[in-house]
Formats: structure tokens, C-alpha cells, sequence
């Protein structure tokens, strides 16, 4: 981070950590004073690459390289066009499919590769697509707002909680200030042995340590779920569609070698390559562990370095 600067006047981070780079839409980064300075009427071409740009399209840069800045800007505005989620499609592939495209497109505006033939697709796609479009941001909106108030909702709950943990430790702490003063009171009024005081006030003591630790055992009711969803609130959910495809079948791997087969795991005590192999331990077990296993995999190793495969 120290050797990143502004190109212009090359004032680097290392000589003012304090220097603020900004990037505009090209990627390309100037330091706060240069961008105050070159672009007083409010517009005026970059530095390195003569892109015309406008002062208040200016950001503060955020991540070490500028490239990765500018493509998360390309993406926030590719995604707002190409808003559509996988429920909008009929299969899986096709969502696939339209995923691969918006990716191409973000590289290609950000690599600078075929910029004006990727910008007509997005305007074409973009008229063609209006009225979904618009559904999908009034959508996505509405999601927002809901998951905004649950978070909201989440946050009172722990701060309500925090200051109930707040409260039973002030009444702890009190209480056991009166025990100490009870204490004090009974040594300088009482006429029995010092001895006899304190022993009772460590039974005290002891029934006030415990009825403490009784009262954190207890668990509250609560009917909030850890993501601050009520346990009686219904929450629209879209379905979700049913992929319907071929299962994998496995095939066991036929591997021919110029030699003799690797013996199965089942035959390795039969044909003795046990006899000099240390037997598992009671805890070397977990986790379905054999000595058989291990052995079988060092047979494996060996024939396939003793026997090369046929190709």
C-alpha cells in the first residue's frame, strides 16, 4: 500500500499516509488535490488515458489495485439492467447460460475489449426487457426493505439483551455490597466470636454464588429466531424450482498394468500381507481407520511404481 501515489504529482502513500486517491469510470486513480485542481469546472480528460470525465463521478478508491474498483462499478451497473433471477428462467442451464453472459459483459467494459458493440447489447437488451426490468427493481426494493427491518429488529433485540446483562450485573454487584456491609455491621454490633460471624457470612456468600449462577442457567423465552425472523411471522418465499437431472452413476476405475492386479482389500489378510503390519489401536479407529486400509494404500503405491499403467 505504501507505493501506491497519484500519477501526477507522484505523491505516494509512503510520504503522506494521509493521501486520499480517488478513481473515475476509466480506472485510473488522482490524489484528492489534482482531482480539485484539473477538474475545477467540473469536467476535463484523464491524466493516462484522455477519457473525458466529470468531477462528481469521482470515488474514493478502496481496494489496492484500481482495476478492482472499476470493475465492481462496471458490475453495479450491469446488475441493475441485467436483474433477473434464476426463477425467471425454465431450466438451469439457461440461467447458467445468461450468468455467462453478464460476465462477459462486465470484462469486456472492463478490459476495454469491443466496448461499444457490449454497450449496444445492453441498450437492445435493455428495450427489449423494460417492463421486466422495472418489475424486478420494485421486487428487489421491497426484499431490501424487509430485510432492512429485520435487521433492524435483530439490532433492538441485542441491545435490549445487553442492557438486561447490564442490569443483572448491577444488581449482582449490589448485592453483594450489602453482604459485605451485613458483615461489617454484625462484627462491630454482635456479641458473638469474629470466628462464628465469618463463617456464616461465607454460607452466605456460598447461597448468593450459587442463586447467581442458578439465574444465568436460566434461558428466557424468546420468539425471535437468530436471524430476527418472528417465530409466528410468515415470510414470503418464492418456490423453489425442482431441477429435474440424471443422477451420477459411479463406475469403479479399470486401471491395467504390465503386471500382476493390486490384490482387493478384502484379500490382503489371506494372501499374508498383514502378518507384519501393526494392528490398529482402540483410538486409531474413529473415522471408519484400519490397518488394512493403510496397507492397501501402500500396495497401491508400490505396484503402481513397480508396474506402470498401460496408456
Amino acid at each position: 500500500m505504501d507505493d501506491q501515489g497519484c500519477p501526477r504529482c507522484k505523491t505516494t502513500k509512503y510520504r503522506n499516509p494521509s493521501l486520499k486517491l480517488m478513481v473515475n469510470v476509466c480506472g485510473h486513480t488522482l490524489c484528492e488535490n489534482c482531482v480539485e485542481m484539473l477538474f475545477v469546472r467540473g469536467s476535463g480528460n484523464c491524466v493516462q488515458c484522455d477519457t473525458p470525465l466529470r468531477k462528481s463521478n469521482f470515488r474514493v478508491q478502496l481496494f489496492e489495485d484500481p482495476a478492482v474498483d472499476k470493475e465492481v462499478e462496471i458490475r453495479k451497473k450491469v446488475l441493475k439492467i441485467y436483474n433477473k433471477r434464476d426463477f425467471d428462467f425454465p431450466s438451469l442451464r439457461e440461467y447458467n447460460d445468461y450468468l455467462e453472459q453478464v460476465e462477459d459483459i462486465v470484462y469486456n467494459l472492463t478490459n476495454n475489449i469491443d466496448v461499444e458493440d457490449t454497450k449496444q447489447r445492453m441498450e437492445q437488451y435493455q428495450r427489449e426487457n423494460r417492463d421486466l426490468i422495472q418489475k424486478n427493481k420494485v421486487k428487489l426494493t421491497r426484499e431490501q426493505e424487509e430485510l432492512e427491518e429485520l435487521l433492524l429488529l435483530e439490532q433492538h433485540g441485542s441491545e435490549q439483551r445487553r442492557l438486561e446483562v447490564l442490569q443483572e450485573e448491577q444488581r449482582q454487584l449490589q448485592a453483594k455490597r450489602k453482604s459485605k456491609q451485613a458483615l461489617l455491621d454484625e462484627l462491630e454490633q454482635s456479641q458473638l466470636p469474629a470466628t462464628i460471624l465469618l463463617a456464616q457470612h461465607k454460607v452466605r456468600a456460598a447461597q448468593l454464588e450459587t442463586q447467581i449462577e442458578q439465574q444465568k442457567q436460566v434461558v428466557k423465552p424468546t420468539n425471535l429466531f437468530s436471524t430476527g425472523i418472528h417465530m409466528r411471522q410468515t415470510v414470503s418465499l418464492q418456490a423453489v424450482p425442482k431441477i429435474e437431472e440424471v443422477l451420477y452413476h459411479y463406475k469403479p476405475l479399470q486401471v491395467q498394468t504390465y503386471g500382476p492386479p493390486v490384490p482387493e482389500l478384502e484379500q490382503l489378510g489371506r494372501l499374508g500381507y498383514l502378518n507384519h503390519v501393526r494392528a490398529a489401536m482402540p483410538q486409531d479407529t474413529a473415522g471408519g481407520y484400519s490397518s488394512a486400509l493403510a496397507c492397501h494404500r501402500a500396495i497401491q503405491d508400490a505396484f503402481s511404481g513397480l508396474f506402470p499403467w498401460k496408456s
